[in-house]
Parts: C-alpha cells; sequence; structure tokens
C-alpha cells in the first residue's frame, strides 16, 4: 500500500466498501446492551493542522470585511433590534419592540443575533458575526460527521466543498434563518451517525432535538430530512428491529418537544397579549406553518404572499421561482449558487453504493452514503418542484450533502484504484477490472465537473474569461491522468489528486471569493458575479426571466432587456419597459408608466392598478397616478440601500431631516411612525431605534392592524405619523393596509420630506 492510499484510508470503525464482506453477526436480542465500539485508529499527525487550517481559512472567507453589507436582511435585523430591546419581542420574534406584529418565521435565529446585540450592541458585525461564525461550525461539525466512517481526508474535503459552495459563503455572511438551519441539520445528521454505530438512544434522541429546534428556526424545511435520518437508523443501527423502533418513536417525540413548547404558548397565550403572527390571515402560528410556510410553498397556494400561484409541477413556479422541474437546480438563476459539484455529488453517490454492494444491513459504508444522499435527493426533489416562493439562497440546504457525498465517493474510488488487488477478495483480474473500472468513474466524474464549470463561468462570459479555459483544460488533463493511474509512478499521486482538485474547486472558490467581497442587501440575496437572465452580487431588483412580478403581475411585452426589472431603486440596468413609461432609473417608449394588467392588484394605500401609495406626484388620491399623472414615484419616496423593489424586498434609509422629525417627541408615543410593509419599516426603525409599526408584515398584505384598531391608535395618541409608501398585495391576503392608507390621506394633512409623504398623526388624539 503506497502513501497515497494509506492518506485515504478510514479509521477502523467499519470495514472499508472495498473489503470482503464479513458474515452478517447474528442481531442480538432487545434488551442486549450493544457491543462496545473498536477504538479508532489514531489519525496520521498531519490531520489537526490541516483542520484548523480549513477552520480559519473558512473563517476568513466568512469574516473578512462582513460589515460592509450593513443590516444585510433589514427585516431581520429590525427583528434582532427589538428583540434587543424588549424580551417579550425577544421570544416572539416580534418586528418592532412594541409587539405590533412578528416576522414570518419562528425566531430561534433572531435569538442568537438579539443576544449578541444585548452584549456589544447594535451594529452590522454583532448582527453577522454569529452567522459566520455558525458557518465555522457546520464545517467542522460535518468535518467530524464524515471523518468517523470515512476517514480525515473524505472529512476535509467535504468541509472544504462545503465551505466554498458559493451559496454558503452567501448565506454564512448574511443575516436569514438558513445558517442557523444548516448547523442544526448538520449537527443532526451527526447525531445520527453516532446513534447508528451503537443504537444509542441518547444520539438518536439528540437527532430528534435538533431537528425539532430546526423547525423553531425556519418551520417546516427542517423536517425534509426526518425520514432520511430515520431510514437510515432503523436500516443499519445494530440492534433488533423492535428496539429500533422504540427508540425512533422517543427522538419523534423529541422532535415535537423541542418544536413544539414554543408553538404550544403562542397559541395558548391570549390574542391580546401577544404580537400579531405574522404571514398569517388569522393571527394563527399553526395556519402560518401549514400553509404560508407550510404546504402553501409546495403547491403555491400562499394566501396573502407574493408569489405562489402555482401549480406542482406544472412547470411553472411562482414571480420568484424560476420554473419546476428537475433541471431547476441547474437554471441560470440556481445554478452558480449550488451546482457546481452537484452532478458530482450525484454520479459519486451511485458509485459509491456500487462499490458497497451487498453488505451486511448494518455497513456503515452503505448507511453513510444513504444518510447525504438521502438529504440530497429528497431535500432537492422538493426545491425542484415547489410552485410555491421559491428562493435560490434556499439551496443553501443542499451545500452539507453535496460536500459530504463529494468526500466520501471520491475517497472510496481512489481507494478502490489504489488496492484493487487487495480489496478484490481473491481473483486478480476481478481486481484490476474493479480498480479499472473505479478510475474511470473517477476521472469521468471530474471531467463532467470540469465541464459543468466550464459552462457556469459561460453564464458570465466577461468576468475572468481566462479562468474559464483554465478550468476546462486542467479538468480534462487530470481527468486522463486519472484513468492511467495505475501505470504513474507513485509519486505522482499527490500531484495528480492535487490537480483534480485544483479544477474541481476553482469555480465555487472565484463565485466565492467575488461573493465575500460584495456587499449584499434586501431579502432576496444571490452569490457571484451577474448572470444574464438571472440574479446577481447583492440582490439586485431583477427576477429571473425579466418582466414579471410579485403575485404573478406581468408588465406588457414581458421582457426586460437583459433580463432585468428596469429601474427599481438598488437594481441593476434600469432601462426600458416596452409598452410602459418613465421608471426610475430608466426611459419608456411611450412616456408612460406600464400598466399593470386588468388592473387588479394594487399598492395598498393607492388607487387600485393606478396608484403608489403616498407618492407625491400624479393625480391618484393617495399616490402617483400611472399613466396620465406626471412622473410616478416609487412609493414612499426616499431611496433604497440596494437590493430591489425598494419597501418591499428592502429597506428605506431615511435622510438626517426625516430621522430626525421621526426622532422628535419619541418617547411620547408607542410607535413613532407606522408604514406599509415590514421591510419599508425596518429602515426607518433602524436609523431611529423606535418602534415603527409595519402595516401588513412583510407584504402589506396581513389584517395588522385593522382600520378599526389603527383609528384606535390613532385616537389614544399612540402612533406620531404614517410614512406613505411600502408593500404589495398580491395573491389575496387583507386589503386593511390600503384601508389605512386611504383613511389616513383623507383625514390628515400630507407633507414631504426629502421626497417621502409623511402624515402627523398626532391631531387625531382624542382627549
Amino acid at each position: 500500500m503506497d502513501r497515497t492510499e494509506s492518506l485515504l484510508t478510514a479509521p477502523t470503525t467499519g470495514s472499508p466498501a472495498t473489503d470482503p464482506a464479513p458474515a452478517p453477526a447474528p442481531e442480538p436480542v432487545p434488551t442486549a446492551a450493544p457491543p462496545p465500539a473498536e477504538p479508532p485508529r489514531r489519525d496520521p499527525r498531519w490531520t489537526r493542522p490541516a483542520l484548523l487550517g480549513l477552520l480559519a481559512a473558512t473563517a476568513l472567507l466568512y469574516l473578512w470585511g462582513l460589515g460592509a453589507s450593513g443590516w444585510g436582511n433589514a427585516f431581520y435585523s429590525a427583528a434582532v433590534q427589538a428583540g434587543s430591546e424588549s424580551w417579550k419581542a425577544f421570544f416572539y420574534g416580534s418586528s418592532d419592540a412594541a409587539n405590533s406584529i412578528t416576522v414570518d418565521k419562528t425566531p430561534a435565529s433572531l435569538w442568537l443575533m438579539a443576544l449578541s446585540v444585548r452584549v456589544f450592541g447594535l451594529s452590522s458585525w454583532s448582527i453577522l458575526v454569529p452567522q459566520a461564525l455558525l458557518g465555522v461550525a457546520s464545517v467542522g461539525v460535518l468535518y467530524a460527521a464524515v471523518r468517523r466512517w470515512y476517514g480525515p481526508v473524505a472529512g476535509l474535503l467535504a468541509g472544504a466543498v462545503l465551505a466554498v459552495t458559493p451559496v454558503a459563503t452567501l448565506m454564512f455572511r448574511f443575516n436569514n434563518p438558513d445558517a442557523l438551519l444548516v448547523f442544526l441539520l448538520v449537527a443532526a445528521a451527526y447525531a445520527t451517525v453516532r446513534a447508528v454505530e451503537t443504537a444509542s438512544t441518547r444520539w438518536i434522541t439528540l437527532t430528534g432535538a435538533l431537528v425539532g429546534l430546526g423547525f423553531l428556526t425556519k418551520m417546516l424545511q427542517a423536517f425534509l430530512v426526518i425520514p432520511v435520518f430515520a431510514g437510515v437508523y432503523l436500516l443499519a443501527a445494530p440492534t433488533g428491529f423492535w428496539r429500533r423502533i422504540r427508540q425512533l418513536l422517543l427522538s419523534g417525540l423529541a422532535v415535537v418537544v423541542a418544536a413544539g413548547w414554543w408553538v404550544a404558548i403562542v397559541e395558548l397565550v391570549p390574542a391580546s397579549a401577544r404580537p400579531y403572527i405574522g404571514g398569517s390571515q388569522h393571527n394563527s402560528i399553526l395556519e402560518l406553518t401549514l400553509g404560508y410556510n407550510g404546504l402553501g410553498r409546495i403547491t403555491g397556494d400562499e394566501e396573502g404572499s407574493v408569489g405562489g400561484a402555482g401549480r406542482m409541477g406544472g412547470g411553472g413556479g411562482g414571480p420568484f421561482s424560476g420554473q419546476t422541474g428537475l433541471l431547476r437546480m441547474f437554471d441560470t438563476e440556481v445554478g452558480g449558487q449550488i451546482s457546481w459539484l452537484l452532478p458530482a455529488a450525484l454520479i459519486l453517490l451511485v458509485a459509491g453504493l456500487w462499490l458497497a454492494g451487498r453488505a451486511p444491513r448494518t455497513d456503515r459504508t452503505r448507511a453513510g452514503l444513504l444518510l447525504w444522499g438521502g438529504w440530497l435527493l429528497v431535500t432537492g426533489l422538493i426545491f425542484s418542484f415547489m410552485s410555491g416562493i421559491f428562493h435560490a439562497y434556499y439551496t443553501v440546504a443542499l451545500a452539507p450533502a453535496v460536500g459530504a457525498l463529494v468526500g466520501i465517493g471520491a475517497t472510496l474510488l481512489w481507494r478502490a484504484t489504489s488496492s484493487a488487488r487487495a480489496s478484490a477478495g481473491g481473483s486478480p483480474a476481478r481486481g484490476r477490472w474493479r480498480g479499472f473500472a473505479a478510475a474511470v468513474i473517477l476521472a469521468g466524474t471530474l471531467a463532467v465537473t470540469a465541464w459543468w464549470s466550464w459552462h457556469l463561468l459561460g453564464r458570465s462570459a466577461d468576468w475572468h474569461p481566462w479562468l474559464r479555459t483554465a478550468v476546462l483544460v486542467v479538468g480534462l488533463a487530470a481527468a486522463a491522468l486519472l484513468v492511467l493511474a495505475d501505470r504513474l509512478p507513485r509519486r505522482v499521486a499527490p500531484v495528480l489528486l492535487a490537480l483534480g482538485a485544483a479544477a474541481a474547486l476553482a469555480g465555487p472558490v472565484a463565485y466565492s471569493l467575488q461573493t465575500a467581497a460584495t456587499a449584499h442587501t434586501g431579502s432576496i440575496p444571490s452569490a457571484g458575479p451577474f448572470v444574464q437572465g438571472g440574479f446577481g452580487p447583492g440582490g439586485r431588483g431583477g427576477f429571473p426571466g425579466g418582466g414579471r412580478m410579485p403575485g404573478g403581475m406581468e408588465f406588457p411585452g414581458g421582457q426586460f432587456p437583459g433580463g432585468q426589472f428596469p429601474g427599481f431603486p438598488g437594481g441593476q440596468n434600469g432601462g426600458t419597459a416596452q409598452n410602459g413609461g418613465p421608471v426610475p432609473g430608466g426611459t419608456g417608449q411611450n412616456g408612460q408608466f406600464p400598466a399593470f394588467p386588468g388592473g387588479g392588484t394594487g399598492f395598498p394605500g393607492g388607487q387600485t392598478g393606478t396608484g403608489f401609495p403616498g407618492g407625491q406626484n400624479g393625480a391618484g388620491q393617495n399616490g402617483a397616478t400611472a399613466p396620465g399623472g406626471g412622473s410616478p414615484q416609487f412609493p414612499g419616496g426616499g431611496r433604497s440601500q440596494g437590493g430591489g423593489m425598494g419597501g418591499l424586498l428592502d429597506a428605506r434609509e431615511p435622510s438626517a431631516e426625516l430621522k430626525a422629525l421621526l426622532a422628535a417627541d419619541a418617547d411620547d408615543y408607542t410607535w413613532v411612525a407606522a408604514t406599509v410593509g415590514s421591510n419599508n419599516a425596518s429602515g426607518y426603525q433602524l436609523a431611529t431605534r423606535e418602534p415603527v409599526m409595519p402595516i401588513g408584515g412583510f407584504n402589506g398584505s396581513d389584517p395588522s392592524p385593522t382600520l378599526a384598531q389603527f383609528q384606535r391608535y390613532v385616537a389614544e395618541g399612540r402612533i406620531h405619523y404614517f410614512i406613505g409608501g411600502g408593500g404589495f398585495r398580491a395573491n389575496g391576503g387583507s386589503n386593511a393596509s390600503g384601508e389605512i392608507a386611504g383613511w389616513v390621506a383623507e383625514n390628515f394633512t400630507a407633507q414631504t420630506v426629502d421626497g417621502v409623504t409623511v402624515y402627523d398623526l398626532s391631531s387625531g388624539k382624542q382627549g
């Protein structure tokens, strides 16, 4: 056995896939204690320095220049700020410290960031650093999970792939819930690995508890791995069948307890004593769980959302979703985020199962492949066919499985190539054939990976074009040499492996470096450079394929030049709508703002299909009328921090004058202002550090508050200002925000502060 082969040898805690299969031992009776684990082989001396180097490089990638992204997703940053001021807001995940409404997710991810803000003060770093550290921890735990059964090289390769996957770099530098979700799921996979080793009740119960905490992070998405983890344990745990069943039932109970305690409290507390549940139409966390953030994401039936309205398997997703189908993970919107090594992971999964052959039930090589392969396939297929709201950054949940399969599969194939005769079980001819087949599969996988990287880089053809050619040439050359590996000198093997790894990882590394060097804000961030027809760095205002708006609305003419949404603040390539008119950043062909089809879906506070709420110019009662009403303004005026679609997808950045106006006499009011939509409110709240009521929640379509409630708050003198603009109303939902905006415009005098329409509500105080 040569030196390279020895580096790829797994610890002796299970039979390698290429060893002769031992006779299966009889299963112990249910009451028997599991056999003690064999002591693992000591790792080579270089293992710990290599791991520390990987973790240090990951930390550098995720932490460098982190403050450039400012508040990141201001929707969550405002909730973090609120939680740092109020323990009630902390517990419920309220958008504001006065607890008018919650975010549209369970609050676990907010808890970590809010605790950091309580300790270190409110800043971009105190919000984002916990996310980056979760990324480093995820890489470390993935390494530990893969290393236990496949050796340190497999673990290091798995961790490296996760670390440099572009969407992972994006989300571990951002403040969405996905960072904590990925960490918890990787930790749950590690607990499953430990449980399978000795049929441990403690470890499989921990798996359930971690998945339950994942529910408190991002609701039902965490449950996608449950059938996989349970199935692998049921298959491979070395104990009797009925004991495995009892253990899984106990693990299921742990899921219910870890996920359900918070839900139970929210449901039992009277609605008058807690904030409104954002994202629901009836103030119910169960409705939010099963509808907007549950089955609605799959079927597209998401009442009150800005997306959906698609049908499962129908070929069309929501407006932010792209096309559904098997190839969704490879399209222009998603491909550059996650798919660099996705073909390799799928090929290596099949190859690894082939190497495992007809192994005993408890074989760990096969169990690990089923664990990570099941995670990838189940989650990937759901993402591919879900017809509701889907964003490309969701695919960060696939990155650990892709990394694990690449690390495991490449190691198993190289081991089979290097030690074919020793692992053949006595037949030299069979051993040579098996080793040659493994070498061909490994070479083919590398060639496919190099070609796919070349293709993905071609979607940004003007971005470092030399890299595209280098990846293809080096990758194909290394693949060709891999086929001849058994004929090359042994000292060439490490060089060959390094060339192959460099070719496979060059594309995602380059994308990740670009992502880390780019500030990202708004609700729909995207990794990597600009891709024609898709999103680009920083979370653009465009939509995949152009032309389509939330709720299925389209501008006449469908596509926009370059596939970008024309000219919304923060958008790139603002330009011309084919049949429309002047929009911020662009010029219309016919001198008019593009009409909405049928005029059926308007902005809250504007005339249906015609007005922007609280706009300054135009003839609309509550906003600028288009067409024919002059130059229409973006809702609410002001300016967006970047990202797209202003108050819907990103926060306002108020001017110093507006900030001073809102801060005046702030202590005399519960809310210094109210405005439609959580993102619209978040910018004002983060700027003033004072509660701002987000009318209608994230989309402006939740019935919180109702018109009657809002009128009562005004009469009680609890709200100082109403700020025009923000929010969308699409795919059903409440029109309370529009009713409120209309009532304000009819009964109070508007003033303009730096282009933003503001109404002083203090005159409405009674008594």
